[in-house]
């Protein structure tokens, strides 16, 4: 049986499919498509994901493309999956994709990383910058019949054996999942370099290694997660917002359990470089109109995403941040 995280993400890429047939057979042949002030919706815009279905950019990126077709802000969006090498394969795609700007891609902290541990020839800073969306706080999970009941259980146990103990992300050395439990590690007295960190290709990965006992926790976004919690297949044991999570009442906080430590992650979308300033401004009028929609509002709350929305030149500048600070991070740990 389907959980409802499965079933939604099937409902948005059969919803998007739908409008891709309907629709897409003209949009390809359109230079620009409508929208952008002539009140009528985009069409031919496509939404590259560069991890596996399930993950947490893939159901971002659905939500998106069903919100701004629900708003009839677009028609027509096709999602489509491109994974490989922790998101720098699709990065490379987008970067090849010089001057088309129908095309954009779904990323995030993980693809900053990885374009410096994959050794990625492309890099973000060669993408157009278009709208940071969302924040999500982390978890710290196990599966059901794991031993360890609280934070303090199983902090116990991985200072006695770092190496023993895996941690397993959905995101390579400098991603999100893996800078979760190294500054986990840190902040409960453990080197970083002790940690038995276990890399998988998004969460679509990652939780069959949770459910299967294939390592001894995870640290992802806790969407990734919430249908198995609510199954009671997963047990949280921590979110490392500042704050309780209304989506997950009854965990409590690092900082609840005396660990003196708080990381959000965060998502974004980028457009091939080389694009016109038209075409750039046509995706970040469709993302604001759809950022403002009650429909865009309400998957927020069901999500538990915080709003985080910036566009242009001021998202543009703090990836420029995000990309230095983590290149010196893994620098310092000899991973870049």
């Amino acid at each position: 049986m389907r959980t409802r995280r499965a079933a939604l993400v099937g409902a948005l890429a059969a919803a998007s499919m739908l409008a891709v047939s309907a629709c897409g057979a003209t949009a390809d042949k359109e230079e620009s498509g409508s929208g952008s002030g002539s009140g009528k919706p985009v069409t031919g815009l496509r939404l590259m994901v560069p991890n596996t279905p399930g993950s947490g950019y893939d159901l971002t990126a659905r939500t998106v493309s069903q919100v701004m077709q629900d708003t009839k802000v677009a028609s027509g969006v096709q999602v489509f999956n491109l994974p490989g090498a922790s998101g720098t394969v699709g990065l490379q795609r987008l970067v090849n994709e010089k001057g088309n700007g129908k095309m954009a891609m779904q990323m995030g902290l993980g693809v900053v990383g990885a374009s410096y541990t994959s050794k990625s020839q492309a890099t973000l800073t060669d993408t157009t910058p278009i709208a940071k969306l969302i924040e999500e706080a982390g978890a710290i999970v196990v599966p059901k019949d794991s031993p360890y009941k609280t934070m303090d259980d199983l902090v116990t146990a991985w200072k006695k054996d770092p190496k023993k103990l895996a941690v397993g992300g959905g995101s390579s050395p400098g991603g999100p999942d893996h800078l979760l439990p190294m500054q986990l590690a840190k902040a409960v007295g453990i080197k970083p370099k002790d940690v038995n960190y276990v890399s998988y290709d998004g969460g679509g990965e990652l939780l069959p290694a949770i459910l299967g006992n294939k390592i001894a926790f995870g640290a992802s976004g806790f969407g990734e997660f919430l249908d198995q919690i609510e199954a009671g297949q997963v047990r949280v044991l921590a979110v490392t917002s500042e704050k309780p999570i209304d989506a997950l009442k009854d965990a409590p906080t690092l900082k609840d359990q005396g660990i003196d430590l708080v990381f959000t992650n965060w998502r974004g979308i980028v457009a091939p470089p080389g694009i016109t300033a038209e075409q750039k401004k046509t995706w970040i009028d469709a993302l604001t109109t759809m950022h403002d929609s009650e429909q865009w509002k309400a998957q927020l709350e069901k999500n538990g995403w915080v709003d985080a929305f910036s566009t242009g030149d001021e998202f543009a500048g703090y990836l420029t941040e995000q990309d230095k600070a983590v290149a010196d991070l893994l620098a310092e740990l000899g991973l870049a």
